[in-house]
């Protein structure tokens, strides 16, 4: 029956190519500006001390990033052979940010215990975003041979990871009035990326009437997985797990 149901989802071919555009074009914004400033900043404070595993990880990020927005541009104009063409190496590209992701987490918090005493407990977002992005990523390769339920869900999975970009830049401007409770800690982290996927959610129900089963599937997961991250934070448990996995 949801097979059934994803198959039947009604086709706006035009209206989705330029939509999807836009989507992507919004998480180049987020990336943009939040880790643009953030850089800029950290330069002018720090200069060049990145570990060089944080030069891999945004080669490889803005790397899927570009491609992703390739795919895109290709489906709008009318190449769907060129884009399953290169959808071997996104699915090669995504399979390293699965693995380079928590690498490069890990190896930063660690560096940051050893030099300011800072407690690891934000690995709870850092491995939480990873998972989003794998499962979703996952469910759109597996899934590539119904177009309506791929694009979407990896779209959703490229929306969950542009959450560190809202973070450094929009996101903080609307949790600061909400202080550092669970709602102003869900907003700091989620605002932007979360605004995507109702938007997402917002334009199937404009134009079909309803919601894709692919799209419903990829929000609970979303869900389940920022509840996780959000609860885990303030987790004492899971305080002195994140010191352990940091070899501490």
């Amino acid at each position: 029956m949801a097979a059934i149901a994803i198959r039947d989802f009604p086709a706006r071919p035009g209206a989705d190519r330029n939509a999807f555009l836009v989507f992507t074009a919004l998480v180049w914004v987020a990336v943009l500006s939040g880790f643009g400033t953030d850089s800029v900043q950290h330069l002018r404070r720090h200069g060049l001390d990145y570990p060089p595993i944080v030069h891999f990880h945004a080669v490889a990020f803005v790397g899927y990033l570009a491609l992703f927005t390739t795919q895109v541009a290709l489906i709008r104009n009318g190449r769907p052979d060129i884009h399953r063409r290169l959808g071997l190496a996104g699915a090669g590209l995504a399979a390293v940010m699965v693995v380079l992701g928590p690498a490069t987490a890990l190896i930063v918090d660690a560096a940051a215990y050893a030099a300011r005493g800072e407690t690891p407990e934000f690995l709870a977002v850092q491995l939480t975003d990873i998972a989003a992005f794998a499962g979703l990523t996952a469910a759109g390769l597996a899934l590539r041979g119904i177009p309506s339920a791929h694009k979407r869900l990896m779209l959703l999975g490229l929306i969950y990871i542009s959450d560190a970009g809202f973070t450094r830049f929009l996101n903080n401007f609307a949790a600061t009035p909400l202080g550092d409770g669970l709602l102003g800690t869900v907003v700091d982290l989620y605002l932007g990326s979360d605004l995507l996927l109702l938007g997402l959610g917002g334009y199937d129900l404009f134009t079909r009437g309803r919601l894709h089963p692919a799209y419903v599937a990829g929000v609970a997961w979303m869900i389940a997985l920022q509840a996780t991250a959000a609860t885990l934070l303030t987790n004492p448990a899971w305080k002195a797990l994140s010191l352990h996995l940091i070899g501490h």
